[in-house]
């Protein structure tokens, strides 16, 4: 197996037929330069030791020489090793609120920039865990498939935002039935929902869908951003404040965060309610529930240690172009001596 760090660098083949094109002009520009100064025999008596394919010679081995070191800017990399890796973990499934309510800045610098933060936290501390992520509003929309990549769960992580659903709601029904659907039953590990939200305008069929979970072995810690005092959900333009969302009253809207409906979906499932404000207490929290759960082996994938090999075409590359410098236009001694091609035949 074998894979290329940097594919872009083949581009630079594309120089060698501009090498080969100029080389051929300017050689038919000696020729006819020549031809206008002198015979090709009387050439042949002023230059005797002038040799005809040295300069051919020369121009093959910058050739080859260019090649080899674009192939080592291109690193090709093999594969020399595989190596058997069994991990043991919890599978966790990370439902985030991407509803408007999560704009609210009661919580620096927002809730939904709060509760990414806290889920980029948590990932940092996790070690052989598989995570996804799903993001809700009215409806919940898969981001992140089950995954030991947490560098590509942060990636899809910084990109939840307010404005990815067009439809506004608290659907957590609708979140916890997608994030059933995570969880592999051919594995049987310990499955659990981490619901970040502000717990506000939440449907009344999240109890039923927190039931279900329950009886899927689906454990719900729910952590709730914001605080119980509220704030107004702002209207941006540019990151400017234009105004805050109102009713239909032309009132201010206030939202608050709601404990009492995160309480309540958490404690279906034999979960908890953490209030997310406080990121040191959640981590803690957190660390200490992993610990207390059993561990199951979920998977044992294959592994391949991939290992530079551009030295070998680096070194070839600079010899072919140190020979090219050391090697003259004019005839070499012991070649014409050996008479190979009969050139000392005498007429």
């Amino acid at each position: 197996m074998y894979q290329l760090d940097a594919p872009i660098y083949f581009y630079v083949f594309a120089m060698l037929p501009v090498l080969w094109l100029g080389y051929l002009w300017i050689s038919a520009w000696k020729r006819k330069a020549q031809e206008q100064f002198a015979s090709s025999r009387l050439m042949e008596v002023l230059s005797p030791e002038r040799s005809r394919l040295k300069p051919l010679l020369k121009l093959i081995l910058i050739s080859l020489g260019v090649s080899c070191l674009i192939l080592a800017l291109v690193n090709p990399k093999i594969g020399t090793q595989l190596e058997t890796v069994k991990r043991e973990g919890v599978d966790i499934v990370f439902a985030i609120d991407v509803s408007k309510s999560m704009l609210a800045e009661d919580i620096a610098p927002n809730r939904i920039e709060k509760a990414k933060r806290l889920v980029s936290a948590l990932l940092n501390q996790l070690a052989s865990d598989r995570v996804g992520i799903i993001a809700y509003a009215a409806q919940a929309v898969p981001q992140l498939p089950i995954t030991t990549d947490y560098g590509a769960a942060k990636m899809f992580l910084q990109a939840l935002n307010t404005d990815m659903l067009s439809s506004q709601g608290t659907a957590i029904d609708a979140a916890i039935d997608l994030a059933a659907t995570y969880f592999d039953d051919e594995d049987q590990t310990n499955r659990v929902i981490f619901i970040l939200s502000d717990g506000e305008d939440h449907s009344e069929k999240a109890m039923a869908a927190a039931e279900r979970a329950k009886e899927l072995g689906i454990k719900i810690f729910t952590f709730g951003v914001g605080t119980e005092k509220g704030a107004p959900i702002p209207i941006k333009r540019n990151g400017i404040v234009e105004s805050y969302k109102k009713d239909e009253n032309g009132e201010v809207v206030m939202t608050k965060r709601n404990p009492e409906v995160l309480t309540s979906i958490a404690d279906v499932t034999d979960g908890n309610y953490t209030e997310g404000n406080d990121t040191q207490a959640v981590l803690e929290f957190v660390s200490e529930t992993l610990k207390q759960m059993e561990k199951k082996e979920f998977e044992a994938k294959k592994f391949v240690s991939y290992k530079d090999r551009f030295q070998p075409f680096l070194i070839a590359g600079f010899l072919l172009l140190l020979i090219e410098i050391l090697l003259f236009e004019t005839q070499t001694k012991w070649v014409l001596r050996m008479n190979l091609f009969n050139e000392n035949k005498k007429d």
